[in-house]
């Protein structure tokens, strides 16, 4: 099987894919203890530095364009300078001409603490989350507007979008069948010359792959999506734990739900489980589970991974197992990583 994946990965420096959601700025900021405070039971760190990532949508483009392929960002960031500066640490890969910088909107910020050692690895003490007032209707309804034309326009050549909704409220999914329709002519006669200048080019309408933490029983009629097992429980109103029959229920009840070619549910280091309609499951265990380093945003890598595999012609199940291997390698790292296809391919057995 190892040349198989081979030749799906050898694939993705021509794919074209399309990252749509919620940009959120990752900032690091790391230090080294000193003592316990005299004023409360805390750490006091001596400050070593910043480090600011993209992180949400910006980490699934992130590993897209890491993974070698060609990736258009949609998304909103403010005016502000958490929005400059997370632009500017988007890959060189990455497109972001469909971002737009929206003059009264906040960039959201999630800023980890990670103290250590001089010669000992930092770990996160603290999380903080800085997001802007709630956005009114009617600027939800502006945002969103604007949205859907950049991805209207960026999806008209891809060959798979994923939409990465952390809550915002700007991603629906009529917004994403709205901007699918007004991209169908364009698109259509993009694929015909495509077609005819890539042979490997499926030629078909975009894949649509889907990851939303609140609002996934909306998506219907998606290729797939990959949410994790607590997204599973608190959408089905179910505890799957170590229950393998509660698992598979839940499982073929998405797929019903959704109209989905496949759901892809991810369980942390229980692995990962696939299911297609008219397919028995498929349990993948996970790779790598005794070397977690850190598990932010491996959600992102997996998504990424997936639908870039599927791209470029992978089954599910290959990309799944694609996936898990990029998610595997993505949890030895700390903070918001990325891995390469060279890092991908050396992982495969």
């Amino acid at each position: 099987m190892t040349a198989r994946y081979a030749e799906i990965v050898s694939r993705f420096s021509s794919a074209h894919i399309v990252v749509a959601g919620d940009l959120i700025a990752d900032e690091f900021i790391y230090g080294q203890v000193e003592r316990v405070s005299r004023e409360a039971p805390v750490l006091i760190l001596k400050y070593d530095t910043t480090e600011m990532l993209p992180g949400g949508a910006g980490n699934a483009a992130s590993n897209v364009a890491s993974l070698g392929a060609k990736v258009k960002v949609v998304g909103i960031v403010g005016r502000d300078d958490s929005g400059r500066r997370l632009l500017a640490a988007m890959p060189r890969r990455a497109e972001t001409r469909g971002v737009v910088r929206a003059a009264g909107y906040v960039t959201p910020v999630k800023t980890r603490v990670l103290a250590g050692g001089v010669h000992s690895a930092k770990q996160q003490v603290v999380r903080i989350d800085r997001v802007g007032p709630r956005l009114s209707v009617r600027q939800t309804q502006a945002l969103s507007k604007k949205i859907e034309m950049s991805l209207a326009s960026a999806i008209a050549d891809a060959d798979a979008v994923i939409v990465s909704d952390y809550g915002s409220g700007l991603y629906s999914p009529e917004m994403v069948e709205r901007a699918e329709a007004r991209a169908a002519g364009k698109s259509r006669k993009k694929r015909d010359l495509r077609s005819r200048i890539e042979p490997t080019y499926v030629g078909r309408v975009p894949m649509i792959l889907v990851d939303s933490r609140y609002g996934l029983a909306g998506f219907k009629g998606v290729t797939a999506c990959t949410p994790n097992e607590s997204e599973v429980e608190a959408m089905l109103g179910v505890t799957i734990g170590d229950d393998l029959d509660v698992l598979e229920k839940a499982g073929r009840s998405l797929l019903r739900k959704l109209q989905a070619r496949a759901v892809l549910i991810t369980r942390g280091s229980k692995g990962m489980a696939l299911f297609e309609p008219g397919c028995p499951t498929d349990h993948i265990p996970i790779v790598g589970s005794d070397q977690i380093a850190d598990v932010t945003g491996a959600g992102d890598t997996v998504i990424a991974t997936f639908s870039l595999a599927l791209a470029c012609g992978a089954t599910f199940g290959e990309a799944a197992r694609l996936a898990n291997h990029a998610g595997g390698l993505v949890v030895m790292k700390r903070g918001t990583a990325t891995i390469t296809s060279r890092e991908l391919l050396a992982s495969l057995p």
